[in-house]
């Protein structure tokens, strides 16, 4: 019998091993990217302003930096956040995903642009969603792996794998350069995150997840981490390419 997952995937064999309970488990790397655009109101003024003071006096963002803004005290001033919430569970229960967004971690993220990474070895164990809160800055949300390229604009809401590698680039660039993100450009991106967990069964259909493809090497293994036909990988920050881990 042919193996899902060679049949899938005959070109790169990209695993992820992370933590399932008090172990180590194996799982493939899905290369689909759920996207939308979702009809959320853009965030009051006050909101923005503190945001805006935040990311500058702060987190004091460089190039490519990705950080976590304060979600708690946003709400108090943010009265459409439950709109936007709103607006991403309707279309994640659309692709079948029931209740999960209701039970996930969510935080508040700023970036400045993102060099390209991946997130698999901290988060092998959930997948992301996103939404995006920010007016079009001219940025995209780039997997080179896949060539997918999406226009990040208000309302962009999307659903990955956090062991693809990503970026948010410039929409005229190629890869990741810091250059084109100079002081004087309004570039930052704020979004929301939910961390949903990849062992939901709702989940793990959604992205065509397929478990244990490599359980012997799971049980060596003592911390989360992507490899790549069978080595242990991380990615170039400029072009997204995948590099032996040092």
């Amino acid at each position: 019998m042919t193996n899902p997952y060679q049949r899938h995937r005959v070109h790169d064999l990209i695993s992820s091993y992370f933590w399932s309970g008090d172990a180590i488990r194996s799982r493939c790397v899905s290369e689909l990217v759920l996207t939308a655009t979702v009809d959320i109101p853009a965030p009051p003024l006050r909101v923005m302003a503190d945001w805006s003071r935040d990311i500058s006096l702060r987190l004091k963002l460089n190039p490519g930096d990705v950080e976590a803004l304060p979600l708690a005290r946003a709400r108090v001033r943010w009265p459409d956040y439950k709109h936007c919430v709103r607006a991403v569970s309707e279309w994640t229960h659309a692709l079948g995903l029931q209740d999960v967004l209701a039970s996930s971690d969510v935080a508040l993220m700023a970036c400045r642009g993102a060099k390209y990474h991946h997130d698999g070895a901290q988060y092998g164990s959930a997948a992301f969603c996103n939404l995006f809160l920010s007016e079009d800055r001219g940025l995209d949300l780039h997997f080179p792996c896949t060539g997918q390229r999406i226009p990040l604009t208000r309302g962009t809401a999307v659903i990955f794998d956090t062991g693809q590698p990503h970026a948010v680039i410039d929409r005229n660039s190629a890869g990741f350069d810091a250059a084109d993100f100079p002081a004087d450009r309004d570039c930052t991106q704020v979004f929301l995150t939910w961390e949903l967990p990849i062992e939901n069964a709702d989940v793990a259909e959604a992205l065509d997840i397929i478990f244990d493809i490599d359980p012997s090497t799971a049980l060596r293994l003592d911390k989360e981490q992507v490899w790549l036909n069978g080595a242990p990988v991380s990615v170039r920050p400029n072009s997204g390419c995948w590099c032996e881990t040092e």
